[in-house]
């Protein structure tokens, strides 16, 4: 969990991610559609990614992709955010987060 924490540190959004996940595209354009600044982990891609998904998964996240942190903190997957969504809570904590500035 530790290397988790060390990818989120100092990062308003964080997405972990693989590329051929259909929600992980969805909530990357979501989040990116308000212009927020996100820093997005591909776990196909990067050399540590196996490691990194079983952390996540040890933290909760079933599926372990997408996982979404905002504000260093684990939102959840597709499901909570799009609830957030849904709820308009998603801006105000992006923009809580400093991700979006409006």
């Amino acid at each position: 969990m530790d290397v988790v924490a060390r990818m989120v540190a100092d990062r308003p959004v964080v997405i972990f991610s693989r590329t051929t996940c259909c929600m992980s595209h969805t909530i990357k354009t979501l989040i990116s559609g308000f212009g927020a600044n996100l820093t997005v982990y591909e776990l196909d891609e990067i050399p540590n990614g196996q490691q990194v998904e079983r952390a996540l998964q040890q933290m909760g996240c079933n599926p372990s992709v997408p996982a979404v942190f905002i504000g260093q903190q684990l939102v959840g997957g597709p499901n909570q955010v799009m609830s957030l969504q849904l709820r308009n809570q998603l801006v105000p904590l992006l923009i809580r987060a400093g991700a979006i500035w409006i």
